[in-house]
């Protein structure tokens, strides 16, 4: 088109950063597809990707906020949309304090500038004990198990997908997730490429995935028995002579009390846990150990379960112990360019430093775990969360027993939400203040820059004007209200960039300023706001480096392998053993045209057959009397609901399956699409009083479920 133009940018709607190439007519997305000379993904794009404009011109997308009155929510400008805040949230800050009030960050935060920058003052400025996030959801249990061993919970370290030989992933999708905790733009090609070289890569889990379908080898596994496959693992290796640090000799402490609790996880002892042959476990060991470069790598299925920070643990202990972390091809540390180096020693990590109200479970990383929220909603009491703040995200969907959460929001005294929809969550809130979409501000990843297995920066600035406040503009606002001092949202943007020495950086706005000054102090010379803005398509800045010492924080400024709590932890382990496992069990599971709930409202996501159906294996199917398209009533300790069944030998015997996400249409929310293809909400099933001890972390794998047969479908 004669009057069309081009923008390139970096997709927002998940942790891969693949780099887009948008037709714009006017203000108008026109068409996108991948940016093939993005130096990151080299033209990838997945199907939520190619629907970046229609994402983005949603109708159902609040672009100015709404105010509830009279039980609905009408449109308002947006200075009394903030005097509503004020007028709601002062007077339970002032009579009751700082921890009546409570805040919840949902995923989509570090998917934005805003997110990295603006969210950290408000909770600070806040001061509430109350902090929840999508973290203990999710991915405390790598936050908390990276802490202990290298003295952050930010040292993550990732599978260098591009120079492995053999790989070895639990609980991990990529195929349709794109990856999680290692940015990876075309997941699927690395692997591809992996065997391509000569190269193998072996999937772990209980259902037969897209990605275990590619994969040289799949092994199934019993929901939530990863860390006795891992420990079986490490129990070889100590047993056959197998350990080796390699590069890491003499940085390391802890190897001898690793292969003192691993005596009793000998791979015949594990085996008929796990549901992984004693010998085909220690052959993985002798692989691992063997192969010139090998790493494990293990996501949400490892995370979201009983054991999820001891299984984490393991996973980086197995790539410690065969000399694998910290080496080209093995677990690497990615190199941001806005976060400077360190002195190879810190302070460390530690959690528990003050304790939620109700159950008294430990803080972790800043927050309590969002388990119990509906616990200091609803339990009367000095400190009772009366006041609530949503920044992004869906909890009433994405928390465990979340039908409870769903009927504990009504009863507050106030809510407030930065988001761009009424949802299922923001039903409930008193104000919803809308950020602009995502073609109106500025992009750089903040998080998944700190997770990449390549080096390179890139930064998309805005490719149309907007005349209403930014995401950082909402934010620095909330900053304010919560501060009880007077002032404008420039007030904090100023303050910002003083305390971040921005006063000179470059840039047309406070976001653009203070990410200009991280750069330029960052590891990488020559590097800064202008650079990037001059190079639309990334800066690459070559694979991952060693980086042990200068990367640890510990106050040893070794790798830690032993820390409190261990052996107790171990210990629990243990005496899980002798559970019962006659029970069937319910898993989740990822779609590729799926992430977020919100992504649920676009019609090209949600085509084609029904995906929100409870997989069951034929033999289960059978012996309950089930068929294809029959209705099945679920039910666990925390609730019940009834599915459409989907018979397939995907899922193992004893394990059912239905996706997290859905169960739209609730009263009170505008999400037309979404409402149209509703689903069942698979957290009504969770049960909210069982998390990972050692994250708080909830468990939504390997759920205990019965299972019965309801009417048949025509």
């Amino acid at each position: 088109m004669a009057d069309s133009r081009t923008a390139y940018r970096t997709c927002p709607f998940c942790e891969a950063a693949c780099g887009l190439e948008l037709t714009l007519a006017g203000d108008t997305v026109i068409a996108a597809r991948g940016d093939r000379e993005h130096v990151f993904s080299h033209g990838f794009i997945c199907p939520k990707g190619a629907t970046f404009g229609r994402i983005d011109d949603d109708p159902d997308r609040l672009r100015r906020p709404v105010v509830k009155r009279g039980g609905a929510h009408v449109e308002v400008d947006w200075e009394e949309a903030f005097e509503v805040v004020a007028a709601g949230l002062r007077p339970v800050l002032d009579t009751y304090g700082p921890n009546a009030v409570a805040l919840y960050l949902g995923n989509p935060n570090v998917h934005t500038m805003a997110g990295g920058l603006y969210v950290t003052p408000l909770v600070k400025t806040l001061g509430s004990r109350n902090v929840f996030s999508a973290s203990t959801v999710d991915q405390m249990p790598k936050h908390v198990s990276s802490g202990h061993l290298f003295g952050s919970p930010l040292t993550i370290p990732v599978p260098d997908l591009d120079r492995t030989d053999l790989l070895l992933m639990l609980g991990a999708n990529p195929w349709e997730s794109n990856g999680s905790l290692a940015t990876a733009a075309d997941f699927p090609g690395r692997l591809k490429a992996i065997q391509a070289r000569g190269g193998k890569f072996v999937v772990v889990d209980p259902r037969r995935t897209r990605t275990a379908a590619h994969a040289d080898e799949h092994l199934f596994i019993r929901p939530g028995a990863d860390a006795y496959l891992l420990f079986g693992i490490v129990h070889t290796l100590f047993a056959d002579g197998l350990v080796s640090l390699g590069a890491l000799a003499g940085q390391v402490n802890g190897v001898e009390t690793v292969g003192e609790l691993a005596a009793s996880f000998a791979p015949s002892a594990v085996s008929e846990v796990c549901g992984v042959p004693a010998e085909r476990i220690r052959a993985l060991a002798h692989e691992l150990a063997a192969a010139p470069r090998a790493v494990v790598y293990g996501r949400i299925g490892t995370c979201t379960v009983e054991f999820g920070t001891l299984t984490s643990w393991l996973v980086d202990v197995i790539n410690v112990l065969t000399g694998n972390l910290d080496r080209p091809g093995g677990a690497m540390f990615p190199l941001a360019p806005h976060v400077r180096k360190g002195r190879g020693a810190g302070k460390g990590f530690r959690t528990g430093r003050w304790h939620s109200r109700v159950r008294r479970l430990p803080e972790v990383k800043g927050e309590l775990p969002v388990a119990t929220l509906a616990d200091e909603i609803e339990t009367p009491g000095d400190e009772q969360v009366r006041a609530f703040i949503t920044v992004a995200g869906n909890p009433v969907l994405s928390t465990p027993n979340s039908g409870r959460l769903d009927k504990a929001l009504a009863g507050l005294s106030f809510m407030v939400s930065v988001d761009p929809y009424l949802n299922e969550t923001t039903r409930h809130a008193d104000v919803v203040l809308p950020p602009p979409d995502a073609l109106r501000k500025g992009h750089y990843d903040f998080s998944f820059l700190g997770l990449a297995v390549r080096n390179f920066a890139t930064y998309s600035p805005p490719v149309v004007a907007f005349d209403g406040p930014d995401e950082c503009d909402i934010l620095a606002r909330l900053t304010l209200i919560v501060s009880g001092k007077p002032g404008t949202a420039d007030d904090v943007h100023e303050a910002m960039l003083r305390q971040a020495g921005a006063a000179s950086a470059s840039g047309s706005s406070p976001a653009e300023r203070l990410l200009d000054a991280a750069l330029r102090s960052g590891p990488y010379e020559g590097m800064s706001l202008d650079l990037l803005l001059s190079n639309p398509h990334g800066v690459d800045l070559g694979p991952l480096q060693p980086r042990i010492p200068e990367v640890l924080r510990t106050p040893s400024g070794k790798v830690e392998l032993d820390f409190d709590g261990l052996a107790a932890e171990v210990t629990r382990l243990r005496a899980a053993l002798d559970r019962p496992r006659d029970t069937m069990v319910l898993i989740g599971r990822r779609h590729l045209r799926s992430n977020n709930s919100w992504m649920h409202n676009v019609p090209a996501l949600v085509k084609g057959r029904d995906r929100c159906t409870l997989q069951i294996n034929p033999a289960d199917a059978a012996r309950l009397d089930l068929r294809d398209g029959d209705d099945a009533q679920v039910t666990s300790r925390a609730g019940g609901l009834s599915a459409r069944v989907e018979v397939t030998d995907a899922v193992m015997p004893g394990v059912v399956s239905l996706p997290h996400g859905w169960g739209h249409g609730l009263p009170g929310s505008r999400m037309t699409v979404a409402a149209e293809h509703p689903g069942v909400n698979s957290n009504i099933l969770t049960d909210e009083t069982t998390v990972d001890p050692l994250s708080g972390n909830s468990v939504l794998n390997g759920i205990p479920v019965e299972i019965k047969a309801l009417a048949v479908r025509d």
